[in-house]
């Protein structure tokens, strides 16, 4: 059954919900794409430094052997994390995740101290490295563990200045200085990166909740729009059969009066033959909407298809004295269940010709869309269909028509659906009211609702 407002919800909840990650278990993927993002920028890093060194080779000295092999080793271990991550096969544990940050941070600041002494120089650029481990530190753990963090990298830029004032020339206050302001610069970054990260998982934090709350309201929707729409098909059943039945029931008891004449008696039973004939299509009918069948899909000629369902309507649409014309290209082919769809089409066609003044015309047309997809257009020079009622067409048992089931258009979309496609009022103007049944050129996806 079609519950528009329901299914827009359940929508919004599951394209909502991609965005969202797991809060509630580690997620993986947004960690690798974490650890991808700083591994490369450690790698470019200690590219950009050595590229560096070696450009103010006068300023620095040139690049020992040992400043290079631990160059190298660095740059290898980080290839490898990368390529690990990138290789990595199902979800790691939480565990395994910090334990690789904290060895990349340790990396960094061992790596940061042992090049300074190497390049043994008052002023380093290697302490660029230790923005690394704050901003890692940062995104991964706790304000604590990121103040720890930022006290251990301050610490290495005083005690540098510090020991190397002491085993080489004495350093002056400006250089205490400017490790004072790399100290509040590695505060500030790491400060500021912690509380945007936090902000962000508080609103995820949040959205998740909320969404959760959409998930138990949407549950409670469906249940009761099942209710509702189980109500509305009962009520709708229960009328429908009664007519027939009570006209039987009449019809048999009045045949069954002694005094009743021959002929009255033999009209009485051509009543009740009327109705239970009506009552079985009835039920037949509904069967065909509740469960419809498989499409089996075949090669088909819809020049033929149309043909023959135009031949039958025809003698329909002649007593009506209307005029129904027939376009579609002879060679056009479709895998289509060939059956149901002759059943779509003639109960358009139907609704048609009765919805058609005496004189009237009516355009079955047939054709293929740009994406493959089979359009077959029933257009009547009826009056338009009332504002009132075009919510309420497609519904079971609706009908406007003293004959009607009410099931015609429910079942053509019925059909439509099973074949991966829909039924539309695509037209509803004076004089030009167009039904369009679409037809996918390839099998709807397993389970789909055939209802809507």
């Amino acid at each position: 059954m079609a519950w528009p407002s329901v299914q827009f919800k359940v929508t919004l909840f599951k394209r909502a919900a991609k965005r969202i990650p797991a809060l509630a278990r580690f997620d993986f993927e947004s960690f690798r794409q974490q650890a991808v993002v700083f591994g490369t920028l450690n790698l470019f890093l200690l590219a950009a430094l050595l590229l560096l060194h070696s450009l103010f080779s006068s300023l620095l000295g040139s690049p020992s052997p040992a400043l290079l092999i631990i160059l190298g080793t660095a740059f290898l271990l980080k290839m490898l994390e990368l390529l690990w991550l990138w290789a990595a096969i199902g979800t790691p544990s939480r565990t395994l995740a910090d334990l690789l940050v904290w060895a990349s941070i340790l990396l960094n600041i061992t790596l940061a101290l042992a090049l300074t002494f190497l390049t043994n120089r008052g002023e380093s650029p290697y302490f660029v490295l230790l923005a690394i481990p704050v901003l890692q530190a940062a995104y991964r753990f706790r304000l604590p563990t990121l103040i720890a963090v930022i006290v251990v990298c301050d610490a290495m830029t005083f005690f540098w200045v510090w020991y190397f004032g002491e085993f080489h020339s004495p350093m002056k206050a400006i250089e205490y200085l400017e490790s004072g302001v790399l100290s509040v610069v590695y505060a500030l970054m790491g400060s500021l990166v912690w509380l945007l990260v936090n902000q962000l998982r508080s609103d995820q934090s949040r959205l998740a909740h909320s969404l959760e709350e959409l998930e138990r309201t949407r549950g409670k929707l469906l249940e009761e729009e099942k209710l509702a729409m189980a109500g509305r098909l009962s009520s709708a059943v229960a009328h429908e059969i009664r007519n027939p039945v009570s006209i039987i029931s009449s019809s048999l008891v009045t045949a069954a009066r002694p005094e009743l004449g021959e002929t009255e008696r033999k009209d009485m039973y051509e009543i009740a033959g009327k109705e239970a004939a009506r009552l079985e299509k009835l039920t037949a009918d509904f069967l065909t909407y509740a469960r419809p069948t498989q499409p089996q899909r075949v090669p088909t000629s819809i020049a033929q298809t149309l043909g023959y369902v135009a031949e039958i309507a025809n003698v329909h649409a002649a007593k009506r004295n209307v005029k129904l014309g027939l376009e579609v290209d002879d060679e056009l082919q479709v895998d289509i269940d060939r059956d149901q769809v002759q059943r779509a089409v003639l109960n358009l066609l139907l609704n048609a010709i009765d919805a058609t003044p005496e004189g009237g015309q009516i355009a079955l047309r047939g054709h293929r869309v740009s994406n493959g997809t089979l359009e077959v257009e029933v257009e009547n020079s009826g009056e338009p269909i009332p504002k009132e009622a075009l919510s309420r067409i497609f519904e079971p048992f609706y009908t406007t028509k003293a004959q009607g089931t009410g099931l015609g258009l429910a079942i053509s979309k019925s059909i439509a659906k099973t074949q991966g496609g829909d039924l539309a009022l695509t037209r509803n103007e004076a004089g030009r009211v167009c039904f369009t049944l679409s037809i996918a050129d390839e099998e709807p996806a397993p389970g789909a609702n055939n209802h809507g």
